[in-house]
């Protein structure tokens, strides 16, 4: 008889939500929901995205990350700034208090990916990411 609870998928399904609740605990001080988290993340690593270019980084489907960045815009996080070459598109920025979350948000990833592999090695840790990327079909990328 196949084994569901043993199956990659469940596994995986439950992994994920497990290290999504142990970041929503994180956050969570900092009204914060995990997609929030992600677009601020790659934000961080590069501000100025357009909502296109955030929605394929994120894998979050731009209508639903139209309200992410609503939240965020109101929250005062970012905000959408005119395109330079395209006036129909927008930029997503960080404003000046967005910017000032990049420590308190690394501290609560760090601390996140600590608590969900704390039964891991080192080398276990990155051979897992190393595995995941290769399912997520994004190795090398």
């Amino acid at each position: 008889m196949y084994d569901v609870e043993k199956s990659i998928g469940f596994l995986l399904a439950k992994s994920c939500q497990r290290v999504w609740a142990i970041l929503r605990e994180e956050i969570e001080p900092h009204d914060l929901t995990p997609p929030q988290f992600a677009l601020l993340s790659f934000l961080l690593q590069q501000d100025g995205l357009t909502q296109v270019e955030l929605s394929e980084k994120c894998q979050i489907d731009r209508s639903t990350l139209g309200g992410v960045i609503d939240r965020l815009e109101r929250g005062g996080l970012l905000e959408r700034c005119q395109h330079p070459q395209d006036r129909r598109a927008y930029r997503i920025c960080l404003t000046a208090q967005g910017k000032a979350m990049e420590s308190t948000l690394s501290g609560c990833a760090e601390r996140s990916q600590k608590r969900f592999t704390s039964g891991l090695n080192e080398s276990e840790v990155r051979e897992l990411g190393r595995m995941l990327e290769i399912l997520r079909g994004t190795e090398g990328q």
